[in-house]
Parts: structure tokens; sequence; C-alpha cells
């Protein structure tokens, strides 16, 4: 294929990363307070982890880190990894990625599709134990490798600063009033909180985490128990609320029935949110509530509860 094709191939794909619907979830409203979520599925990797990959990408390019012949590197529980597997297979750049080995069949496949190197860490470590194999591999040849570290990346936060926020504020004509999501590499709820702050300061912004360390919310971090991610900043959140993951569940089905599939952590998002919904209700007031789908249910589906 001659290398003009090529590259507008790239660009027509990448220019599809953000401006992603904001949806209202009526199933959520409670009296005056609304609820609506960014659908991260509209992006071409399928999920919120499409911004901070490219803009990681694009960063390591511009520094001069990432260059034809060096191979990225990075740690993952899957939707960064396959953001990472999308981009640079439209780059050209191998990938190698560590990932827990209980990450969904579905993960692991396109992952592979995209033609990904993958290296299968312990389960019971977590995110945790795969950062931990990623380090070491790249401590023992790091001229071979560009390893973002999504978790200590600030391009990953700004990509969300730059993007995902004043998305959210233009869609909302401003009258958003709380902003909830899930802390996974804190990414997603870093950067708009940031943004938020600096535009719309009177806006709460609330984090949500698994209510144990044992948990089943794919890409969320239980942070008392959990390595801190390096761009993790715990004086951000005006409040944080812990979900039980039998109950992202029951969100995740019944969201289901009314016609959106949703992946784990994105149901956590939308209960979290009713929640939050709920107590401003019972306040009487008014507001609107903005959270994230994460991604779609389509890479969950071989996950039993959907049969509950």
């Amino acid at each position: 294929m001659p290398a003009v094709a090529e590259r507008l191939i790239q660009s027509t794909l990448l220019d599809r990363i953000g401006n992603t619907p904001l949806l209202e979830i009526r199933l959520a409203r409670r009296g005056e307070v609304r609820v609506f979520a960014k659908a991260e599925f509209f992006n071409p990797g399928g999920s919120v982890k499409d911004r901070p990959a490219l803009n990681m990408i694009r960063k390591g390019e511009q520094n001069g880190q990432l260059v034809p012949g060096k191979t990225l590197l990075d740690s993952t529980s899957g939707n960064t990894g396959i953001a990472y597997a999308m981009i640079c297979a439209a780059k050209g750049y191998p990938v190698k990625l560590c990932l827990p080995a209980n990450a969904s069949p579905e993960r692991k496949q396109i992952l592979r599709a995209y033609g990904a190197e993958l290296v299968l860490t312990d389960p019971g470590e977590g995110s945790d134990g795969a950062f931990r194999v990623c380090q070491g591999i790249y401590e023992q040849d790091p001229e071979t490798y560009f390893y973002p570290d999504q978790y200590s990346n600030p391009a990953n936060w700004q990509a969300h600063y730059e993007t995902t926020g004043p998305e959210i504020i233009e869609q909302t004509a401003g009258r958003i009033t709380h902003f909830v999501t899930a802390l996974g590499t804190t990414g997603t709820f870093t950067g708009v909180t940031r943004r938020l702050r600096h535009d719309l300061p009177e806006v709460r912004c609330i984090s949500v985490q698994p209510a144990s360390p044992l948990h089943g919310l794919e890409g969320t971090k239980h942070m008392p128990t959990s390595i801190k991610p390096g761009i993790y900043d715990p004086t951000l959140a005006d409040d944080n609320l812990w979900i039980e993951t039998e109950d992202a569940y029951t969100t995740a089905r019944r969201l289901a029935h009314e016609g959106l599939l949703v992946g784990i952590s994105a149901a956590a998002n939308v209960l979290a949110a009713t929640r939050v919904a709920e107590e401003v209700s019972k306040e009487g007031r008014s507001g609107m509530v903005v959270t994230i789908l994460c991604d779609g249910g389509q890479k969950y589906l071989s996950e039993s509860f959907w049969n509950d």
C-alpha cells in the first residue's frame, strides 16, 4: 500500500478518538437530578483509554523516546493495552504488554488480533503484579523499549484535562454539578477534575473505588491496599464512594436490559452516580451528575454474572 494511503488510514482512525457522545442515563435520574455519561466505547479502540494511550505515544514520539525500531512496553489490565495495540498497529510500532492471566478471553484475543505480544502474569497479584513484571523487563533491556508507564506518565491525565474535561463542560453547557468516576491509573479522574477545578470550581468531584482488595471491578484499584499510581493525587476528591462487585454486576445487567451494554467499571460508575443523585435529591436540590462509561460490555461476555 502506498505510504500516502497508509498515512490517510492512520489519520482517519486516530482522528476518531475523543468527542464521544454524552448520554442521559434515565434509570439513574432521581427527582430533579439528572445523570449523564460519556459513552467512551465510541472511541475506535472501544474505551476511554484511547485518549491517554494516544497522548502518551505522541509525547513519546515528540521527545524522541519512541522511534522506529523500539517496542512499546507497558503493563495493563486490558483497555490501555488494546488502545496501545490499535494505535501502534496503525503507526507501525511493535507492542509488548504485561497483563494478569485472568484478564477476560475477549481482551486477550483482541490484543493478539492487533499483533501485540502478551506476557501473562500471576492473576492473584492483579495489576500490581503486571506492573512489577513490566518494570523488571524494562530494567533488563531499556534500550529495546519505549516504556510510557501509564501509572506515572503525566500525559495520561493531561489527555483528559485537554479533551474529556472540556467536552463535558461544552456538552453540559457548564451546568454539571457533580463528576463521578472510578480510580484505576487515576488518569480520568485526575485530568477531568483538574480541568473542572480550573473552569468550574464549584463542581463536586467524587472518586469511586472497589469496596475490598479482592474484587471484580476490572481496571479499578482499591487504593488502600494497592501500589499507588505516580499520578494519583489523594487531595483532589471531594468524597469517595465504595462499590461492591456484586452491586456493579447487578447494575451492568440492568443497564443491558435497558439497551446499554457496558463494562463492569462503567456499571460501577453508573451505580455511584445514581447514589450521588439520590443524596442530592433527598436534599431537595436539582443537579446534573456526569460519569464515564469506560467501555462496552462485549469484552466481558464470558463472565458468568450475566446469567445470574
